[in-house]
């Protein structure tokens, strides 16, 4: 099956479709420029972390269907210390430390961008675009395979030459009762009945502009536990978010960044050992400064403040968080170069603060048109997590925070090669040191309970690498790309069980094939995805590796709008496999539908 999915994926890539776009300056919460990022357009139909699939260097934790609890990590440090931004403004979760991707407003997002020197994840809103008439849409629905619904809708209105409103809503109902294994056995428990809705203002101004946005996510799911030890468990989840973000250039020497949030997540989880609830909620204030004070020469001052507190049926907790940086900024002809200090401080009530101190530097060097050395240096602290430190019979006060170094050293070549065609190529080396960190493993006092410890060392290092290649000569529009990523994550803690051997659920080889070509509102879209060396706490996981197509047809309506329909085959080649052991994924599966533009 492998070799038939390689040969089957290289015949499709016949003009390529990476979704990949040139690399971007982004800046970051902390007022740091970084220029080490991968962003990637997010398609309708899609999810975000089928988006994010197309990353090599990042680990997607599923733990099966559109119900399964979706996170990711950044070259092994783990979902708990990989960030995720909508619109600028971090998506916290001081309880368990990792943010699902199948509450996030898909249906609205434009593009993410990954950002490996900040290990983070970045979701941005697609800005509302007009015609000629102040209202604008889209009205959308997606049904397919095992119970599948998925409604949509976008309302935007050009409230004036400075304002827009966008509001939207969406939903998810699906049996989710997918075949697994080669015994034809079924994954029942796993449903899922979803609503979300948001509302959206854009405007902008003299020298700036401003973002607000409002959202709202409910859900009802089964959580059929792992094949080992299934459940008729059940999790609802309410999340309700008002937050805004202002940029502001007062002169050519300052500019202002403002942003603020309210959140509030409510979990209820039905069990057979005892119902709980928990309750979280957010708030932060965050704020950079950015000071020109020549044409080269640049310097920011950030501080952000984030308050969160859980109320759970067994345990309370509270934390403060305050961040701080200094960064500046230098931009020659060929050389730039970004240096920043931040300092994190965590205040867990009833705990002693933990502080840290935080270098980073980004340097890029411009050795020839179109060719670019980078690197960065940083280190990365994390503290853990509520669960991890409170949860009754599970947490471990006496947890240590992680602390990571964080290295990279690559290449950026970029061709026109014609009127028509483009050629990029892209090559990185990472080199990751992690001290203390987090795991959970089995006790001593009983082999079925697991808790959290921390394991002394983790050594992270590989490669990452892409070609790709895009051609667009007025009818025919697509392209080609190959990306690969090698990772090496060994335990290094001395007189450790797992001494030298692979941290859980980190690939060691990844590949990623893509490709697209359009001509005459025709679209079709290839996916092949490859992963292996994986581990876990018992052993080595299959390599699995899936074939996604999609087939799409525009139709131009005039001044109506336009409308399109497509059909999508997921892992058409039917791979049964599992991200996490125990919780397997879905085999071939088939969505369609249409959308509306008006």
């Amino acid at each position: 099956m492998f070799l038939t999915s390689l040969l089957i994926a290289a015949g499709l890539l016949v003009a390529e479709t990476p979704d990949t776009l040139q690399a971007v300056t982004i800046v970051a919460d902390k007022g740091v420029v970084v220029s080490r990022t991968d962003t990637l357009v997010l398609r309708t139909g899609g999810t975000a972390a089928e988006t994010l699939l197309r990353i090599p260097g990042l680990g997607l934790s599923d733990y099966g269907g559109l119900a399964g609890l979706k996170g990711v990590s950044l070259r092994g440090l783990g979902t708990a210390g990989t960030d995720i931004y909508l619109d600028g403004v971090r998506v916290s979760n001081f309880q368990s430390g990792q943010n699902d991707l199948g509450m996030l407003p898909v249906e609205t997002l434009g593009s993410a961008v990954v950002d490996y020197a900040q290990n983070s994840v970045s979701f941005r809103t697609a800005r509302p675009t007009f015609g000629r008439s102040p209202f604008a849409g889209q009205l959308g629905l997606q049904a397919g395979s095992f119970g599948t619904w998925m409604p949509s809708a976008r309302f935007d209105v050009k409230v004036s030459d400075r304002v827009a409103l966008s509001a939207h809503g969406a939903g998810v109902i699906t049996k989710g009762d997918f075949p697994y294994g080669d015994a034809g056995d079924r994954r029942t428990g796993n449903d899922l009945k979803q609503i979300r809705a948001g509302l959206d203002g854009f405007g902008t101004m003299e020298g700036g502009e401003w973002h607000v946005k409002t959202y709202y996510n409910a859900s009802d799911r089964g959580t059929p536990g792992s094949l080992s030890w299934p459940s008729a468990d059940r999790q609802q989840d309410k999340n309700f978010l008002v937050q805004g973000s202002l940029r502001k250039a007062f002169s050519d020497l300052y500019t202002l960044n403002l942003s603020a949030k309210g959140a509030w997540d409510k979990i209820f989880y039905q069990s057979t050992w005892g119902d709980s609830n928990y309750d979280f909620s957010d708030f932060q204030l965050n704020s950079s400064h950015t000071f020109r004070l020549t044409d080269w020469w640049g310097v920011s001052l950030a501080a952000d403040l984030e308050r969160g507190t859980l109320k759970a049926t067994d345990y309370e907790a509270a934390r403060t968080a305050a961040i701080a940086a200094l960064a500046t900024a230098i931009r020659l002809e060929r050389f730039q170069a970004d240096l920043a200090l931040e300092y994190r401080g965590t205040f867990d009530k009833g705990q002693p603060a933990l502080n840290s101190f935080s270098p980073s530097l980004d340097l890029r060097y411009t050795l020839f048109e179109g060719f670019d050395l980078v690197a960065f240096g940083r280190r990365a602290f994390r503290a853990p997590t509520f669960n991890e430190l409170y949860y009754p019979g599970y947490g471990n006060p006496g947890l240590k925070p992680e602390d990571a170094w964080l290295a990279d050293l690559g290449f950026d070549w970029h061709k026109a090669l014609s009127d028509s065609w483009s050629l990029g190529i892209k090559a990185d080396a990472f080199y990751n040191d992690l001290k203390d960190k987090i795991i959970s493993a089995p006790s001593e006092a009983d082999p079925w309970v697991w808790l959290p410890y921390n394991i002394g060392r983790v050594q992270a290092k590989g490669a990452d690498a892409s070609l790709t290649a895009r051609c667009d000569d007025g009818l025919w529009r697509g392209g080609i790309s190959a990306r690969y990523a090698f990772q090496s994550a060994l335990d290094k803690t001395p007189d450790s069980a797992t001494f030298d051997q692979q941290v859980p659920y980190v690939a060691k080889h990844t590949v990623v094939l893509a490709g697209d070509v359009s001509r005459a509102g025709w679209r079709l879209d290839a996916l092949w995805n490859c992963r292996s060396g994986r581990f876990d706490a018992t052993g080595e996981l299959p390599a699995w590796n899936t074939l996604d197509l999609s087939l799409s047809k525009t139709l131009d309506l005039g001044n109506a709008g336009s409308l399109t329909f497509n059909v999508t085959g997921r892992n058409l080649l039917d791979c049964r496999y599992e991200m996490v052991r125990d919780y397997p994924m879905p085999g071939r599966s088939v969505l369609g539908g249409f959308t509306f533009k008006f």
